[in-house]
């Protein structure tokens, strides 16, 4: 048995509760994964995990040398990453989560350039808008556009994007054009969400705090360009990053408006995980996608 493996093994499955998972992830069939467990636990002399038919949960054994595995496979991480720094010479598969349009506007390309400087690298890129689980889907690295980030997550700013509230010169002619934010709420709005949630609120800077006002929306989505197409149509207006909304104002489809009244800036950020050692190709990366966002 090769313990190194077999405890990192072990990780993933308590990280993820679940040997198929593990099993789907690693491309191995879930006996094999069973096997490896099995075999670490005959070793130790311990049981690590009770499985039942619906859930798998850690013994309080199991729990404490789930801690240590993780310190060993960080030293681990650290010395092989060492050695690669060494040679100058990024190689492996970096995982990669991207926002779906801003992903393919702005960083594909930008990847591309990257794949082609370092052959040894391996890029699995997906594209998606929602929040993904870095830890539990095997991310070595995920792009994110957000305003605030939560106290525990590890991330660096790579670069920055501005919100405009935007509407089409036909939406406004008909409705008006809205001179503070107070009276959206008489407006048709277009509202941008990544979970079930549903927000009613924008908060815009008046006198140099933010504050929030009411909203009335009808159509939600978790995609800007479906709300870039609906502003473009009359819809109704929307808060849309500038990387969106740029063709459309040169073509004068949409304009902006509310201009007195700042919205947040957005920040651009890699995101780690943080139950592990970030490798070298992932810190050469970021540097690199840092150089060319600035």
């Amino acid at each position: 048995m090769d313990r190194l493996q077999a405890m990192h093994m072990f990780v993933r499955v308590a990280e993820l509760s679940s040997f198929s998972a593990v099993a789907q992830q690693m491309g191995l069939a879930r006996s094999a994964v069973t096997r490896q467990i099995a075999a670490l636990e005959q070793h130790l002399g311990i049981k690590l995990m009770v499985r039942s038919t619906r859930r798998l949960m850690l013994t309080s054994a199991g729990a404490a040398y789930l801690e240590k595995c993780r310190v060993i496979l960080n030293l681990v991480e650290a010395a092989e990453t060492g050695v690669a720094e060494e040679r100058q010479t990024p190689r492996g598969m970096i995982r990669i989560s991207l926002p779906l349009t801003y992903g393919l506007m702005r960083v594909a390309p930008i990847l591309l350039d990257f794949a082609r400087r370092y052959p040894e690298v391996q890029l699995d890129m997906d594209y998606t808008d929602r929040r993904v689980n870095l830890i539990e889907e095997a991310i070595d690295l995920s792009v994110r556009i957000t305003s605030r980030l939560g106290a525990t997550e590890i991330a660096r700013r790579i670069g920055s994007s501005q919100l405009h509230a935007v509407a089409s010169p036909s939406y406004l002619a008909e409705h008006g054009t809205p001179r503070h934010p107070s009276e959206l709420i008489h407006h048709e709005c277009l509202s941008y969400t990544t979970t079930t949630e549903t927000k009613q609120t924008w908060s815009f800077e008046i006198d140099g705090v933010l504050t929030a006002y009411p909203i009335r929306a009808r159509i939600h989505s978790n995609n800007g360009e479906a709300l870039n197409d609906a502003v473009e149509r009359g819809l109704g207006i929307a808060l849309q990053p500038d990387f969106i909304i740029e063709r459309s104002l040169q073509s004068g489809k949409v304009v902006t408006i509310l201009n007195k009244f700042p919205l947040p800036e957005l920040g651009i950020y890699a995101m780690l995980p943080s139950n592990r050692q970030v490798p070298h190709r992932v810190r050469v990366l970021m540097e690199f996608l840092a150089d060319q966002l600035r």
